[in-house]
């Protein structure tokens, strides 16, 4: 696979990370489209488990959605802005460090946001857990679900 398609792999991939954060857009079904054609073109056994590993995680994502409390933004009274950038610190976290950093990241993310717009300490806290009641549950698992295979298809082109 030429270093080109990997970047165009690994920007849909992002596409559909960032499209998780997104309501109605399938970001989930974008990763794994990544993940298959990726698959599909690098035909080594690695890319084949990375694929099946990859199905696996998501399906497991689809049966524990309906057990999660379900997304209801406005109930939380949290600008848009603030889940965009509390799962966009999700993102790099988990990245910058693998695993935690995903939930420290949106974690993070959202009490910045919401401390500088309430002004507070106590008040960006008492937000975070109301978003975290509203969206965030949902949110971070279907985000950490898809993160888990965007590393797996990292660590696979990286060592493979």
């Amino acid at each position: 696979m030429s270093v080109w398609q990997l970047v165009a792999v690994g920007l849909v991939m992002l596409l559909g990370l960032v499209g998780v954060l997104v309501p109605g857009v399938p970001g989930q079904a974008i990763v794994w489209a990544a993940v298959l054609w990726w698959a599909l073109t690098d035909v080594s056994p690695l890319a084949w488990v990375v694929l099946i590993g990859s199905t696996a995680v998501l399906l497991l994502n689809q049966a524990l959605k309906p057990l999660l409390p379900p997304r209801r933004p406005r109930e939380s009274g949290t600008p848009r802005r603030t889940l965009l950038i509390g799962g966009l610190s999700a993102i790099g976290g988990f990245f910058v460090l693998p695993v935690v950093g995903g939930a420290l990241g949106y974690v993070g993310g959202v009490y910045g946001v919401e401390r500088l717009r309430l002004g507070s300490r106590n008040a960006g806290w008492a937000s975070v857990r109301s978003v975290l009641r509203a969206t965030g549950y949902a949110l971070l698992v279907e985000l950490y679900a898809c993160l888990l295979v965007a590393g797996a298809w990292l660590g696979a082109v990286v060592l493979g």
